[in-house]
């Protein structure tokens, strides 16, 4: 969704975070529309993921929006969001830095030696260097189990999907945007989707869910329908040329490849936050 770019650029602007928050959910809405139709023709959504997944976040949605509002009134929410997002896209861009690389490195070495492919593990183009804690989560029986046939999982806890999926909503009613930066990687590493599954998968998600998000936080007066708008048209632009850039990619690859956005997202909370200075 872009939101660890787009919320602290309206930051930047001037807004305060309860409104940056709610106006970025609310471009999401059409730009993910349209990113999900085209990795929709690309195969790369699995839609009973996506509706599973969509239940949870509305529930973490909400729970964040909540939380925007008690800070909002306690008058302190733009430091304490401004925190909260710098702890959380740092520590998303540096997981996913060691992550790819060891996997890359891992792939490479295992090329060089033409050793073949651990049994069960991914294709090579998506492999993950945290592949044997997700056989592990998938292996955990607890009822009810689902498959997802779609992502290539034989039977995983209906509990961990919705796990993730809250997590996920609760930051994107928390921080703004589709929370891409906190489900994505989830989905790869904690349910085993593959990643161009799992990218497209979570756009169309996020329609379902950032409606909602949107929704919630309209009626709390927090969103700029006017701004929205105005983003949603240069962002349309962009999804395409993301949708069509990941065919061109291996998974760890275009994981390696988002490590330097939330890491300029931050840059620019940090900045904000110390010099007080907006545009």
């Amino acid at each position: 969704g872009g939101s660890f770019i787009a919320g602290p650029a309206l930051r930047l602007m001037g807004m305060d975070w309860n409104y940056a928050v709610g106006t970025d959910l609310a471009h999401i809405v059409g730009k993910s529309i349209v990113a999900a139709r085209k990795h929709r023709t690309l195969g790369n959504v699995d839609l009973k993921l996506g509706f599973i997944m969509a239940l949870g976040t509305i529930g973490g949605a909400e729970i964040g929006a909540q939380l925007i509002q008690a800070l909002k009134r306690a008058g302190n929410v733009n430091v304490v969001v401004s925190v909260v997002a710098i702890v959380v896209y740092i520590g998303i861009s540096a997981f996913m830095l060691w992550e790819s690389r060891t996997t890359l490195k891992s792939a490479k070495k295992q090329t060089q030696r033409k050793l073949p492919p651990t049994e069960g593990a991914a294709p090579k183009a998506d492999r993950s260097a945290f592949g044997h804690v997700t056989e592990k989560i998938q292996r955990t029986k607890v009822w009810p189990m689902i498959s997802l046939p779609t992502s290539g999982i034989a039977e995983i806890s209906l509990w961990v999907v919705l796990l993730v999926a809250f997590v996920g909503g609760f930051f994107s009613g928390f921080l703004g945007g589709g929370a891409g930066y906190i489900r994505m990687p989830s989905m790869v590493y904690v349910l085993g989707i593959p990643t161009h599954l799992a990218v497209g998968t979570d756009l169309f998600e996020v329609v379902i869910s950032a409606s909602y998000g949107t929704f919630t936080h309209a009626i709390k007066g927090n969103v700029d329908i006017l701004i929205a708008l105005v983003m949603h048209t240069g962002a349309v632009v962009g999804a395409q040329i993301g949708v069509v850039a990941t065919q061109y990619f291996a998974g760890p690859k275009i994981r390696l490849a988002f490590v330097p956005l939330p890491l300029l997202g931050a840059a620019i909370v940090i900045y904000t936050l110390v010099t007080g200075h907006k545009l």
